[in-house]
């Protein structure tokens, strides 16, 4: 353990201007990838019911639909909405008499603890700078809530107007979910740091037990029996969920509760008389379903919601969307009158981490029931789409037509090109449980051609090895599985277009099996090339300047020593979760050695994620001449006949040759740049040999611009164009407008300027020295990597020759 906090401190050393996503909420202190932090611990909206909670009695049950509070009346089936408002609202508790609910609510940029009088609808906050989760009553009236009020989320207990706060819990880490038994005298709660863990307290003494340890349980929420001696929780099993039983007494074993679900039974909650446990699932269609099992062991029976009493007039808002005169796919957001957003009663929505949006997709025409009022709707459909936004007067009980016409500020496939995002994993801890044609309706809404979701390692666990080998590829969309290679602090590596599984997945420090295998990242990228694949380095930087003394300990250790050696086919120069521009000038010193790296992009997301973002929003478009033939669009993406983008479209000729390809060398050459942008854009620059040669400003709003002019070219190396700054507006997702074309090469592919790559090599060197002193410390010492350390040698040796040289053959 001392080893893996050790590891796990050099790993958190982070550059001092991260330029990439990181987080929305306020930052939790130790979180070093916030985005888990939000899409796993943060509270999930959906159609139907989640965070079921019963009341004393038995005979309700509050939970969470739309974002608001309900309450459903067992015996009638009947459901009535506790609360309104633009905000929306998580996570009910009951207070012990029955009369009080206390909840999370959700502002889009923080959350806090809302208690609600039932027959007043007085509301008392609990609310700090930072967020505020999962309340409690305790028998006495009490709250106990979490809080990151102190820097991480602790444990909290107050009074139930938030007077009196204690922070009971302070260890390193998070701490969730507090449940407690009716006596008051057991507290078990959920926490996460160095593994996740199911802890039960014994309130009086304070005394501690771990009853269920594992890493990464995205989805355990524990729940404690009234009687105190069992809980009741989620956990893993393979890419599946069950729920288990474990006594509090005796943590030795546990006991299967639920077999044979969909997979992922959440949120678990205890009646009053502990005999039974509810909890909810998403169906087929991603729709949430509660369900109660007896806590003996039985089949789930589904409770059903007869009817939905709103508490106020709804209509329906009919949303048509169209392109180019015809029935289009689209994505979609609806608010109603009062702020509050909207989805449709069937399929799931997704939460925008950079917008705070709610969004969900449409095949065309889609009917979402909304409160009487002025209904607002936003349409977009992919990265080349301007959002378009209508509004309607909507009347009880009626239906109101919505018509809203897209338009393309460029028709990709017009133009010979096929959009793909290669690198996002269809499954990932989510609440929900996705199958590959679940991403055909957001890939028709964001108008993508080609998605490669990866089958990757969850920690210790290989996620989704069942779909390895399905795949769609005879029409648009198409779709095939990819893998991503954990080779932990070395460098993730994604493998395209392979036939088999490279094993392992997983290694280096941190990981409990093969943390210390001597085994350099040429292995996996050596192996997609043997079976006529590609592989190459994914979301590889996130710092804006990377060959800073500052920041060149961040990047992955084997990055450079590939890079150099070239070992690697593609960069993932576009992503979300990294920084395009600090990513770029990596690339650029490889491409000046001579090494024809090409340009990959995707987004990372988890699309079983509520929190997350868009498919597709970081893409790459690959010149394929209109063929769908994977052959050919895998080879022209090798062979760098595309560009990368998170907004803007770039087309660029030098001489009239396109990317991928060789202009004559030297002399005085035109070059001509198309600009498409459904976003704004501050910057357009054109580069030789990573150097800006001609600037031009960008777009305010969507539009196209065509730029010429003349450049004298050098002796070798290449020519290319990229787009950068703008505000991120819908549909963009990144934390600015990027996009990067393939290097035009000057005489051939390949072809090197000797000022170009000694500048590299001077650039690179100390690189790969500060690499190679975090591979000693990680791995305990030089003589455990020999193999790994040949490889940083080879490099020097290619460095010295390039830094001596003209050019590099």
């Amino acid at each position: 353990m001392r080893f893996l906090i050790a590891f796990l401190a050099l790993m958190l050393v982070a550059p001092a201007a991260q330029t990439q996503f990181t987080n929305r909420y306020p930052k939790i202190a130790g979180m070093n990838h916030h985005v888990y932090l939000e899409g796993y611990e943060l509270p999930t909206m959906n159609v139907g019911p989640t965070d079921p909670a019963v009341a004393p009695g038995g005979a309700r049950v509050a939970f969470s639909a739309r974002g608001w509070i309900w309450v459903l009346d067992v015996a009638s089936g009947r459901a009535t909405r506790i609360t309104d408002g633009a905000d929306m609202d998580f996570r009910p508790a009951w207070s012990p008499d029955g009369a009080r609910l206390a909840f999370v609510r959700d502002n889009t940029r923080d959350t806090w603890i809302v208690v609600r009088d039932l027959a007043t609808g007085v509301e008392t906050r609990i609310n700090t700078p930072a967020l505020d989760l999962d309340p409690i009553f305790t028998h006495d009236g009490s709250l106990i809530y979490s809080s990151a009020s102190e820097g991480q989320l602790d444990l909290w207990r107050s009074a139930s107007d938030g007077s009196g706060a204690t922070r009971l819990t302070t260890r390193p880490g998070i701490e969730l979910k507090p449940t407690v038994s009716a006596d008051g005298k057991t507290l078990v709660y959920l926490h996460k740091g160095g593994g996740d863990r199911v802890i039960a307290k014994t309130v009086a003494t304070g005394d501690e037990r771990e009853l269920a340890t594992e890493w990464i349980v995205s989805q355990t929420r524990p729940a404690v029996s009234p009687d105190g001696r069992t809980v009741v929780y989620g956990w893993a099993r393979d890419d599946r969920y069950e729920l288990r039983l474990v006594s509090t007494g005796n943590a030795a074993t546990s006991v299967q509760l639920t077999a044979g679900t969909r997979g992922l039974p959440l949120s678990p909650a205890w009646s009053p008389d502990g005999a039974s446990i509810w909890f909810t699932e998403a169906g087929a269609d991603e729709v949430m379903r509660l369900y109660r099992i007896p806590s003996v062991g039985g089949a789930p029976a589904e409770i059903p919601i007869r009817a939905w009493d709103w508490g106020a007039p709804t209509g329906i808002v009919r949303i048509t969307t169209t392109q180019r005169g015809v029935s289009a796919p689209a994505r979609l957001t609806v608010t109603d009158g009062g702020g509050h957003p909207a989805v449709p009663t069937e399929g799931f929505a997704q939460f925008a981490l950079q917008h705070g949006r709610i969004f969900f997709y449409s095949p065309g025409v889609m009917d979402v029931i909304v409160p009487v009022g002025t209904v607002s709707v936003t349409a977009t459909r992919g990265l080349t789409t301007p959002a378009v936004t209508q509004a309607a007067e909507v009347r009880a009980g009626e239906v109101t037509g919505l018509s809203l016409a897209l338009t393309e500020v460029w028709d990709s496939r017009a133009a010979g090109f096929l959009s793909a995002d290669h690198h996002f994993h269809l499954n990932y801890g989510g609440p929900y449980s996705l199958d590959p044609d679940d991403l055909v309706p957001m890939m028709r809404g964001e108008n993508l051609d080609f998605a490669t979701p990866a089958i990757a390692n969850l920690h210790n666990r290989f996620e989704q090895q069942q779909l390895w080998g399905w795949s769609r590829t005879t029409e648009i969309p198409m779709i095939q599985f990819v893998q991503e290679v954990r080779s932990h602090f070395l460098g993730h590596v994604g493998l395209l277009n392979t036939r088999e599984i490279f094993w392992p997945w997983i290694w280096g420090p941190g990981y409990q099996v093969y943390g210390t295998d001597d085994r350099p990242n040429t292995e996996p990228l050596e192996f997609a090339r043997a079976q006529g694949g590609i592989g190459g380095y994914v979301h590889p930087v996130v710092s804006r300047d990377p060959l800073s003394e500052q920041n060149r300990s961040a990047l992955p250790v084997l990055l450079a020593v590939d890079g150099i050696l070239g070992n690697m086919d593609w960069l993932e120069v576009a992503c979300l979760w990294s920084d395009e521009i600090g990513t770029a000038t990596m690339w650029y010193q490889f491409l000046n050695l001579g090494n024809p790296v090409a340009l990959e992009a995707g987004t990372d997301v988890m699309t079983d994620y509520y929190r997350t973002m868009a498919l597709g929003t970081t893409r790459i478009y690959v010149q394929t001449g209109g063929s769908l033939n994977l052959a050919e669009y895998w080879a022209n993406m090798k062979a760098g006949r595309s560009f990368v983008s998170s907004g803007p479209m770039l087309l660029l000729s030098v001489g009239g040759v396109q990317p991928g390809d060789a202009v004559p060398r030297g002399g005085n050459t035109a070059w001509e740049l198309a600009l498409h942008s459904a976003v704004p854009l501050d910057t357009v620059e054109l580069l030789v040999n990573g150097e800006v040669v001609w600037t031009g400003t960008g777009v305010t709003g969507p539009g196209s611009r065509t730029y010429r002019g003349n450049v004298r070219l050098p002796a070798g190396g290449w020519v290319a164009a990229r787009a950068r700054g703008g505000e991120p507006v819908w549909p963009a997702m990144d934390s600015y407008a990027f996009a990067h074309t393939s290097p035009v090469w000057i005489g051939r592919v390949g072809s090197t300027d000797r000022a170009a790559m000694r500048r590299a090599a001077a650039a690179l060197g100390p690189v790969v020295d500060a690499a190679e002193r975090r591979l000693i410390v990680g791995y305990g010492g030089a003589e455990n990597v020999p193999r790994i350390l040949e490889a940083f040698a080879a490099a020097r040796r290619r460095l010295t020759e390039a830094a001596g040289s003209g050019e590099v053959q």
